[in-house]
């Protein structure tokens, strides 16, 4: 065991300094900095149980303690997995049943009856390696097949690492071809997988969702948390193809936030930010789960409203321009109250997104012209151009 232990010390230490040096100088999240004191906890462990097993450190101390820190530092890698899960409350219960592990190995460490304490060892560290394995598999039908892939993996090698202490436990001479040097060899060979498992899947995992983050960057505005621009044209595109056959009409809304430079330039652009987040609130309360709110540029935005016709999507945009009137938000600053115009059109099998949003937009001008806080429909344009 001395040179097993030492060779899982030191990869240990070598994933640790790996995951300093690779997020050196950038803000780490609660659940990176969990996982880096587990992985040291369990650096730290494996290097007394080497020195104690090698007569450099009194066994009778060093295995207790090593064993102790072990379980402390695996119990906190799963607590790590369970954070960036979205449950950070787990250091309570953790170290409940941390307690827990650590006072029924010392009570087996004391009888060592028929190796009790290598048993309780599988078992308690198969135990946290696998809560570690439920806390990747959490939301199992929306995660990526990497998180598939360590959830079941690490499992299946957590199961092995307890099934050495159930087995000896069963059947302390073996069973057949079931040795107990073999039962010993897979053990290894799981803590060895489990060390790499966990460490490469902990540092892909948050390249993974690095890569999240920035291609939702492209289609969503981070100030309102709505689609942007390029977001709310890709969810417009299919709606566009579909204008083409008979049925159901589809309306396009814009609205434009009345005079929203003056709340920049007076208030500053946090109160802007908030201005804005607030609208975008108010006008998706009024909306249907298949409708989409997008932010365009500035205080402009569109709606797409499905299966809805002229007359509908106008009602639909007097709800929110209503809501807007009488819902001022409140800042650090003041109190700003806020108006609204909005242009109303449905798609036709003839539009392109051009034509659709010069439609719009002409209404939405028509609006602005008078007197702003009003809901003009492109169709009344069209034909007062046209006379």
């Amino acid at each position: 065991m001395d040179s097993t232990a030492l060779v899982l010390a030191l990869g240990n230490l070598v994933l640790c300094a790996t995951l300093f040096f690779f997020d050196y100088g950038s803000p780490r999240d609660g659940a990176t900095v969990a996982w880096s004191l587990g992985r040291q906890f369990q650096a730290g462990a494996w290097l007394l149980l080497a020195l104690g097993g090698s007569g450099v450190f009194p066994e009778a101390l060093a295995l207790p303690a090593g064993y102790a820190l072990l379980f402390g530092g695996v119990a906190w890698e799963a607590g790590a997995f369970w954070e960036a899960a979205g449950r950070p409350r787990w250091r309570r219960p953790t170290m409940a049943a941390l307690a827990i592990a650590i006072g029924l190995f010392l009570a087996c460490y004391r009888v060592d009856e028929n190796g009790l304490r290598a048993v309780a060892a599988s078992l308690i560290l198969g135990v946290f390696y696998l809560s570690a394995a439920l806390a990747l598999a959490r939301g199992w039908r929306d995660a990526s097949m990497l998180r598939r892939f360590l959830s079941v993996s690490g499992a299946l090698l957590a199961l092995v690492v307890a099934a050495r202490g159930v087995l000896v436990l069963a059947m302390p001479q073996g069973w057949g071809w079931l040795s107990n040097g073999l039962l010993r060899e897979c053990y290894i060979f799981a803590l060895y997988g489990l060390m790499l498992l966990y460490a490469f899947g902990k540092l892909l995992l948050g390249r993974e969702k690095l890569q999240q983050d920035l291609a939702r960057l492209q289609v969503v505005d981070p100030v309102t948390d709505v689609p942007n621009r390029r977001g709310f044209f890709n969810l417009l595109a299919p709606w566009m193809s579909l204008a083409r056959r008979p049925g159901q009409a589809t309306a396009l809304v814009t609205l434009d936030l009345d005079q929203f430079k003056r709340v920049n330039d007076g208030y500053g652009h946090l109160a802007g930010d908030a201005v804005l987040r607030h609208v975008a609130e108010v006008c998706k309360r009024q909306l249907r789960d298949s409708d989409q709110l997008g932010r365009l540029v500035g205080g402009a935005f569109a709606i797409l409203l499905p299966r809805t016709g002229l007359e509908e999507a106008s009602l639909v945009a007097e709800r929110m321009r209503a809501a807007i009137e009488g819902s001022p938000c409140k800042t650090e600053r003041a109190l700003i109250a806020m108006t609204a115009s909005f242009g109303v059109t449905t798609i036709r099998p003839d539009d392109s997104t051009v034509t659709l949003f010069q439609r719009a937009d002409a209404a939405l001008q028509e609006a602005k012209r008078n007197g702003r806080n009003r809901v003009e429909q492109a169709a009344l344009v069209t034909t007062l151009e046209e006379a």
